[in-house]
């Protein structure tokens, strides 16, 4: 076999990511692409191989033994590649007093983005280098790094975390939509992240009114402006609808109640953090008092 006749680094990356989840959708969410494009990369680098990579079990997958030696020889590449770009960038000084910091894409685009000015208006010389992901953290070399999660996956050695805030969900709507609401005449939507929150919802609040209909969405941050749009109701973590329920975009009639889980800042664990990177986790704790903060 030819270099040549290798499969392509993004197929690789969606194969990685698909072996690292254990899920299609998962990987689609990680890497910001569609369930069916993940797939077809998926299939073309089982192609390539000639080899059977995964096997169903239940609602995900396992890796067959092929599966498992490519998935390993991927992890040693990505991480030999990123060990050597990260090393190559210090020396040339380009991440002097930055930090890359890795948050789940709706938290990002409805929370943090809409702050973020204020860290930098506080904190001129240090650079924030912001990417989008969820679930478990990847290695990214020696450079300062954090990663703001909802901690509902068990954290490879390695890593550890700051805790912040609970996870606190509720349905959300115009106010203008409250009577069906409260009528059960209205349309619930659900996002493909969470498919059984509205589910687990209902079952904690059994004297809530039951949907006529349910609406997938790929996203939270597509449901909110759904519901501010009055396309329906979303059930909706308070960190995402907090600055529209503030603004009276949108009311939550049951309010926030804990769904079990937590959000944390994800870092190396064994050394203390760049000072750049605690400076930037200590300026999200402090932002995340009105969340209920968990720094206790």
């Amino acid at each position: 076999m030819k270099r040549s006749e290798l499969p392509y680094l993004d197929d690789l990356r969606a194969f990685e990511a698909t072996a690292r989840n254990g899920s299609v959708r998962a990987a689609a969410n990680e890497l910001s692409l569609t369930h069916a494009a993940v797939s077809r990369r998926v299939a073309r680098v089982s192609e390539t191989v000639g080899a059977k990579l995964f096997r169903k079990a239940g609602r995900g997958l396992v890796l067959t033994p092929a599966g498992e030696s490519l998935r390993d020889a991927c992890r040693r590449s990505f991480d030999d590649l990123l060990r050597t770009i990260t090393s190559i960038r210090n020396a040339e000084g380009t991440l002097d007093h930055a930090v890359l910091l890795s948050c789940e894409r709706s938290v990002a685009m409805r929370w943090l983005i809409p702050r973020l000015s204020r860290f930098q208006d506080a904190h001129p010389d240090v650079t924030v280098h912001l990417s989008v992901g969820g679930g478990a953290v990847e290695e990214h070399g020696n450079g300062a790094f954090l990663a703001l999660r909802r901690l509902d996956f068990a954290l490879d050695d390695g890593w550890t975390y700051q805790p912040l805030f609970p996870e606190r969900v509720g349905p959300v709507m115009v106010d203008g939509m409250r009577a069906s609401f409260e009528a059960g005449d209205y349309v619930a939507l659900v996002t493909k992240t969470r498919p059984d929150a509205w589910d687990r919802w209902l079952v904690a609040n059994p004297d809530a009114p039951r949907p006529r209909e349910r609406r997938g969405m790929d996203h939270h941050f597509l449901m909110a402006e759904a519901a501010c749009s009055g396309l329906g109701v979303g059930l909706s973590p308070y960190v995402i609808a907090a600055d529209d329920v503030a603004g009276n975009r949108l009311v939550a009639p049951f309010g926030f109640s804990p769904d079990g889980s937590d959000y944390g800042l994800v870092h190396r664990a064994g050394a203390a953090l760049p000072e750049e990177a605690q400076c930037l986790a200590d300026w999200i704790r402090s932002i995340c008092k009105p969340l209920g903060n968990r720094s206790d």
